[in-house]
C-alpha cells in the first residue's frame, strides 16, 4: 500500500474501468454523432476521447517516466490549451478506429509502467490525476448526450432500483436545518490522500449562524416559481440574470415543455411528466438566484454549505470536527448517495437519510451539483499544482463555485472540500441548489 492510499492493483483496476466507461458512452453512436454540432458547451466526442488518451500519456508517460508519446501529431490534435475549442471540429482528426487504438495503446503503456515500477507518492499522485480527469471527462460526456438528446448511456451499473426502497422519500422531512455560527475551516488539509490545488489550503473563515435548506430544491418547488411567473418578473433577477434570460428567450428551465396534464422534461432523448419531489436540475446560476429572491432565501456560500456538509459538532469548532463525507466516514454506498449514475438520473429529494450531515442536511453529495453564492476565487497562499491549467485560468470572476456532485459523478472523485466551477450561465450542468438564509440579524 502506498501513502497515498492505493496499491498499484486497485489503481489499475480503476483506470481499466474509467476507461470501460468512456467506451460505455461513446460505443452505440454513429460518426455524425462522435463529431456533432458545434456547440461552445460541447466539444466533438471524437476529439475529447482522443484527448483523454493524450492527457494521460503526457502526464503518465512523458512527464512521470521521460518516454516519447505514441503518436507524433498528439500534442497539435489534443492539447486542450494549445487547440482553440472553436476549431476542433476542423482539425484532421484520426478514424473512431485509430483513436480508439491509441487510447488503448497509451493506457496500456501506462499500466505497463504502472505495474514496473513501485508506486510512490509522486507517482500516484499522477496516475490519479489522469484517472479523476478522466472521471470528470464522463461526467462531460453524459451532459454532451443530453445536450444533443442522444440515448442515454449503455454503461454496466450494479442493479439499481427506479426509486429508493426505503420509501423516505414519502416521508416529511423538514424545510431547513440551523447550524451555528462560529469558527470554520474551509478547505483541505495536508496529509489528505488526494486534493486538487483549488482545494489548498484550509483557512479560518468566520460564519455567522445560518439556516439551510435540508433538501435541493425540487422540481415542484421550481414550477411554482415558473407558474407565478418568476421568468417575467424583472424584480427577481440581477441585472446580468435579466440581460441573459432576455438573450436566451428563457421562459422556464430548459428541457421543459408544457403538454397535456402539466410540465414534462427532456431526460436524453425522451419527454416524460415532471416529478415534483424529485430534485431540480439544468438549472443555472441566474435562475437559482431568481428563485432564491422569490422565496425569500439566498444562495449559500461554499463556507456555508462546507460547514453544514462536513461539521460533525453542534458547535463549529475548526478542522477537527470535520468529516470526509456528509454521514461521516464510511465510503459511500447507494444508500447514502446518488452517485456513479446508479440511477440513469436525478432521485425524489428527499430519498437517501442514511446520507444525511451531522445537521441533518439531505444529499449534499450525488443527484445534483449544489449552486454556490461564491465566485470561484484562490485560498490565501495559492500554489498551482504542475497541472497549472487546471485552476488557474479560471479564477476570472466569471466562474462560480458549485459543491457535492451529481448522479453521474464517480464517488471516488468527491470529498467535502471538492469545488466544482463553471460560469453563471450553464444550464447543460446537472445542477441544482439549496436556499440558505443568515440568522440572528
Amino acid at each position: 500500500m502506498s501513502a497515498e492510499g492505493f496499491d498499484a492493483s486497485e489503481l489499475e483496476r480503476d483506470l481499466r474501468e474509467a476507461r470501460a466507461r468512456t467506451l460505455a458512452l461513446v460505443a452505440d453512436l454513429d460518426d455524425e454523432q462522435l463529431l456533432g454540432p458545434r456547440l461552445a458547451i460541447v466539444n466533438p466526442m471524437l476529439w475529447e476521447i482522443g484527448h483523454l488518451a493524450w492527457f494521460q500519456s503526457h502526464w503518465v508517460l512523458r512527464h512521470l517516466r521521460g518516454l516519447p508519446l505514441s503518436r507524433p501529431d498528439a500534442d497539435r490534435l489534443y492539447d486542450s490549451f494549445a487547440v482553440a475549442h472553436d476549431t476542433r471540429w476542423d482539425l484532421p482528426l484520426p478514424s473512431r478506429a485509430e483513436t480508439l487504438q491509441y487510447m488503448d495503446t497509451e493506457l496500456e503503456r501506462a499500466i505497463q509502467q504502472l505495474r514496473a515500477r513501485p508506486l510512490d507518492p509522486g507517482a500516484a499522485y499522477f496516475y490519479r490525476l489522469v484517472l479523476f480527469h478522466e472521471d470528470m471527462h464522463d461526467e462531460a460526456f453524459t451532459y454532451t448526450r443530453q445536450t444533443l438528446s442522444y440515448p442515454a448511456p449503455r454503461w454496466h451499473t450494479p442493479a439499481f432500483a427506479e426509486e429508493p426502497a426505503d420509501g423516505s422519500h414519502h416521508q416529511p422531512v423538514a424545510a431547513a436545518v440551523d447550524v451555528p455560527g462560529g469558527k470554520f475551516i474551509l478547505g483541505a488539509q495536508p496529509g489528505e490522500s488526494f486534493v486538487f490545488d483549488n482545494e489548498k489550503w484550509g483557512h479560518v473563515v468566520e460564519l455567522r449562524p445560518f439556516r439551510i435548506s435540508r433538501t435541493a430544491v425540487t422540481d415542484g418547488e421550481l414550477a411554482a416559481f415558473v407558474d407565478d411567473g418568476g421568468y417575467e418578473r424583472h424584480e427577481l433577477w440581477d441585472p446580468e440574470g435579466w440581460a441573459w434570460r432576455e438573450s436566451v428567450g428563457a421562459h422556464h428551465p430548459v428541457y421543459w415543455r408544457r403538454d397535456v396534464g402539466g410540465w414534462h422534461r427532456r431526460v436524453f432523448d425522451r419527454w416524460q411528466p415532471l416529478l415534483e419531489d424529485h430534485a431540480a436540475l439544468h438549472v443555472n446560476w441566474y435562475e437559482a438566484s431568481a428563485y432564491c429572491r422569490w422565496a425569500g432565501k439566498r444562495l449559500p456560500t461554499e463556507a456555508e454549505w462546507e460547514a453544514a456538509a462536513a461539521s460533525a459538532h453542534p458547535v463549529l469548532r475548526g478542522d477537527a470536527t470535520k468529516r470526509p463525507k456528509p454521514w461521516g466516514t464510511a465510503p459511500a454506498a447507494p444508500e447514502h448517495a446518488n452517485l456513479d449514475g446508479g440511477h440513469l438520473g436525478v432521485v425524489a429529494a428527499a430519498a437517501l437519510p442514511r446520507g444525511d450531515s451531522a445537521y441533518g442536511c439531505r444529499q449534499m453529495w450525488g443527484n445534483v451539483w449544489e449552486w454556490t453564492a461564491s465566485v470561484f476565487a484562490p485560498y490565501p497562499g495559492f500554489v498551482p499544482d504542475p497541472y497549472k491549467e487546471y485552476s488557474e485560468p479560471w479564477f476570472d470572476g466569471r466562474h462560480m463555485v458549485l459543491r457535492g456532485g451529481c448522479w453521474a459523478t464517480r464517488s471516488r472523485l468527491l470529498r467535502n472540500t471538492w469545488r466544482n466551477f463553471y460560469t453563471r450561465d450553464r444550464r447543460d450542468v446537472f445542477a441544482g441548489f439549496r436556499t440558505c438564509e443568515t440568522r440572528g440579524g
